[in-house]
């Protein structure tokens, strides 16, 4: 088995602000998140954005809840492989598990539930990205002014506790437009798909998200040309990198009290 790399944080450089105007840069560890590519029997089968450790415990928890293995099956002998794009994990599956695993790819041809689920190679995981052409003029000020009014216009979540918000902000930090989903990803998707039905764009304001910065967000924001990104929640090494290609500007860990810029937000 080839090891992994260190799945220990990397620590990156970001700005702290605070609602007084007052900046400090400041140094955060950030969770590593890479694509790690699962073959069953030599063929290509999903794509994983995961931290790059235990990576057998993976594996074998994902062919369980992929129904491809069951409980009373022999664990799997798992390959790991690091790679340059990502790490590959390679096993074998039973011989009576053959007809599940080429009826279970049949069946994920049409299934979207997951932006990876159909993704077979770790090349096709991480497309190049559009550079962001459009500009934002929100100021730090406009953030906290959006982080305060957020709450109005969450409510699934005051009713349920178990929702997601993404929002339009204009660069005064009035929401002009808020969709709510309990999946992070489904909220945002809702949120640019509500602006292109109804002809908005970002007009030099911003995308606020409670959630954290995934890999996935950056890049939904990217496609949809967004000039900054901004966070409720840390990003991953994988969302800062995504957002450095796409020279994607990104504030992240707003809160009340402080937000962390990234690279030339703000």
């Amino acid at each position: 088995m080839t090891i992994p790399p260190d799945s220990a944080p990397d620590s990156q450089p970001f700005l702290r602000l605070t609602p007084d105007g007052a900046t400090a840069p400041v140094d955060r560890p950030l969770a590593r998140e890479m694509p790690v590519a699962i073959e069953y029997n030599g063929a290509g089968y999903a794509v994983l954005m995961a931290t790059p450790d235990d990576i057998g415990d993976l594996v074998q928890g994902f062919s369980l809840a992929e129904r491809l293995v069951s409980h009373g099956d022999a664990l799997l002998d798992i390959d790991v492989h690091a790679t340059g794009a990502g790490v590959i994990a390679r096993t074998t599956l039973p011989p009576h598990r053959t007809d599940d695993l080429l009826q279970r790819v049949r069946h994920r041809t049409s299934d979207s539930a997951c932006g990876l689920c159909g993704v077979e190679t770790l090349e096709q995981a991480l497309r190049p990205l559009p550079t962001i052409t459009a500009k934002s003029s929100a100021d730090h000020a406009a953030i906290f002014r959006a982080l305060g009014a957020l709450r109005d216009h969450q409510p699934l979540n005051a009713a349920t506790g178990a929702a997601h918000c993404a929002a339009l902000v204009d660069p005064q930090g009035r929401i002009r437009l808020a969709r709510e989903d309990v999946g992070r990803h489904n909220g945002f998707d809702k949120l640019i798909g509500a602006m292109a039905r109804a002809g908005l764009g970002w007009d030099g304001g911003f995308a606020l998200l409670s959630s954290r910065c995934s890999y996935e967000l950056v890049e939904k924001a990217a496609l949809a040309d967004c000039p900054l990104l901004v966070t409720i929640s840390a990003p991953t090494t994988l969302a800062v990198d995504r957002a450095a290609a796409a020279s994607l500007p990104l504030v992240v860990l707003a809160r009340s009290d402080a937000l962390l810029a990234y690279g030339n937000a703000l």
